[in-house]
């Protein structure tokens, strides 16, 4: 089974600078996009999921503007085509309103699903941040 590519972009009522902390580290990411983040001296984040862990390296980071995790291979297949999250902080230049651009590279096909999903994960966010 191959990889679907889902992109979805959400509004956020905070800077840049504010958010970016949130995106990038593993204690900001601890708070709204997974269980549990940690990350070991080999800089491999491990990301905690309903009792799964699932491990990503950072592969690009370009501060208060995005951040790319790719997940470790599990399969053969990922290997060739590794899974990946991409986030990135975009900046209406008529409006000024933040939002951000969730690139979702994985095994999950149900794009509907998947934009519940990431609209419940961006909603964490917004609570914690007040945005």
């Amino acid at each position: 089974m191959g990889k679907n590519k889902f992109v979805a972009e959400f509004e956020i009522n905070a800077s840049q600078r504010m958010l970016f902390p949130y995106l990038s580290t593993a204690s900001g990411l601890a708070q709204w996009f997974a269980d549990d983040v940690n990350i070991n001296e080999d800089k491999v984040y491990s990301f905690h999921w309903d009792g799964e862990d699932h491990k990503a390296m950072k592969t690009s980071q370009k501060t208060n503007h995005h951040v790319k995790f790719e997940f470790l291979p599990e399969t053969e297949e990922d290997e060739d085509d590794p899974a990946y999250i991409e986030l990135r902080l975009e900046v209406n230049e008529l409006t000024q309103s933040v939002f951000i651009r969730v690139t979702d590279y994985s095994d999950l096909d149900d794009p509907e699903e998947q934009h519940d999903l990431w609209e419940n994960i961006v909603y964490s966010l917004k609570e914690l941040i007040g945005g």
